[in-house]
């Protein structure tokens, strides 16, 4: 049987590890010329040949999440002092990773997806080769979509936008601190980018307003040149009306407003289609209802992100393999559906269907339940909460921290 991998960061390498293990064969298209996709740092921005700079790796980046849980659940990043690492030894891990498993012969580097077409039984997948911008097709039994999801920006519209003459930066396009030398400049959102980017630019920014809707977030975890404002009313020419009705003039608006789920290589009729970034229709977040032979890796976020990957591919491969049945087409839109269902009764919108934070062991259980696999240790999940909520409370200090593993339910802090 042959498998498409598409994309070969965290989740495409999960992949073709667990494919080729399972005697599939496995071939992976990567956009890039190296293996690590979101962790990869490219100093370009925007459109580099037509096509759109994948990463958003910006200078220094250290990781919010410790090490500990980073790693694969047979595959852990090596000893090291700190918990809290910079992107580059996360690559560096993740290419021991696929040298330990030899993955690297399966991939197909400086390769463009542009279509993946459903052909009776198999998948036909037109690729083009930046090197020789040569087009080429293969034929696939299987496509495991895992392009990640750090790569389209979302902008969330502000009334009078047009209007203002200043500059407008996402954080996908941000690389250092030293473009906001002596400005102004009004952050829109506090996801963890938007409030860790608040502190970083702050040291180069002559002033740094961040304006959201939270609640509960303190002044204590910001420097003191960063100010936090409620939602933005509309802007002008020079700045930002606030909705508490105060005005205040910037010369950049930049947005940390998150990412848009994209599939631009499937059609209308793969199965897959995004409606205020809640990916449908699929079974357990992963498997194409409507054409089982496609499923897709690493959509679930606040995560344990390659513990969870490993699971999800061990739980497709578990029927691609035949190891296991899926379920009726009408009992896996059954099953999403009542899942979805307690979220929406909870008051979350669309755009929190993927969102698992506190709730990933409930996913991972039932994974692991539904498919006779082997769960994800407990520690993880206490950890990352753990993890989650010293962000929340020290955001300045946090990285400050360490741990260590002593167990499958148990961790301590070293410091």
């Amino acid at each position: 049987m042959s498998v498409c991998i598409i994309g070969a960061g965290t989740a495409g390498l999960c992949c073709a590890r667990h494919s080729i293990e399972n005697g599939f064969q496995t071939t992976v298209f990567e956009l890039s010329d190296r293996i690590g996709g979101t962790w990869v740092y490219n100093e370009a921005t925007g459109v580099v040949n037509g096509i759109d700079v994948h990463s958003s790796m910006y200078k220094n980046l250290r990781t919010n999440l410790p090490k500990e849980v980073m790693g694969f659940p047979d595959f852990e990043i090596a000893e090291n002092e700190a918990s809290y690492v910079r992107s580059d030894e996360i690559c560096d891990f993740l290419n021991q990773y696929a040298d330990h498993f030899e993955l690297k012969k399966h991939i197909k580097f400086n390769t463009y997806v542009i279509r993946v077409l459903q052909r009776k039984t198999k998948w036909q997948v037109l690729f083009k080769d930046l090197v020789t911008n040569k087009i080429g097709f293969q034929y696939f039994d299987k496509v495991l979509v895992a392009n990640g999801h750090y790569h389209t920006p979302n902008y969330s519209p502000i009334p009078s936008m047009d209007r203002f003459r200043g500059e407008f930066l996402h954080s996908h396009d941000f690389r250092s601190r030293e473009v906001f030398e002596g400005k102004s400049v009004l952050v829109i959102g506090a996801g963890p980018s938007g409030m860790d980017l608040s502190n970083i630019i702050s040291r180069s920014a002559n002033r740094v307003t961040i304006s959201h809707h939270l609640t509960d977030i303190g002044q204590h975890i910001f420097f003191d040149n960063v100010q936090q404002k409620p939602d933005v009313r509309e802007l002008d020419e020079k700045g930002a009306f606030f909705v508490d009705g105060s005005y205040e003039e910037f010369d950049t608006v930049f947005f940390c407003t998150g990412y848009k789920y994209a599939f631009p290589f499937l059609t209308v009729d793969s199965g897959i289609h995004v409606e205020d970034n809640f990916v449908q229709e699929l079974y357990k977040q992963c498997i194409n209802i409507r054409n089982p032979s496609m499923a897709l890796i690493g959509l679930p976020f606040y995560v344990c992100a390659a513990q969870m990957m490993d699971i999800q591919a061990r739980f497709i491969m578990s029927y691609f393999t035949g190891a296991n049945e899926l379920p009726s087409t009408e009992d896996m839109l059954k099953d999403t559906q009542d899942k979805m269902g307690k979220l929406w009764e909870e008051g979350l919108r669309k755009r929190h269907a993927h969102m698992l934070g506190p709730r990933q062991i409930d996913y991972f259980t039932d994974l692991s339940k539904t498919a006779g696999i082997k769960n994800i240790k407990p520690v993880m999940t206490k950890l990352h909460n753990e993890s989650s909520k010293c962000f929340n409370e020290n955001l300045l200090h946090f990285r400050e921290d360490n741990f260590a593993i002593l167990d499958d339910e148990t961790f301590i802090k070293l410091n």
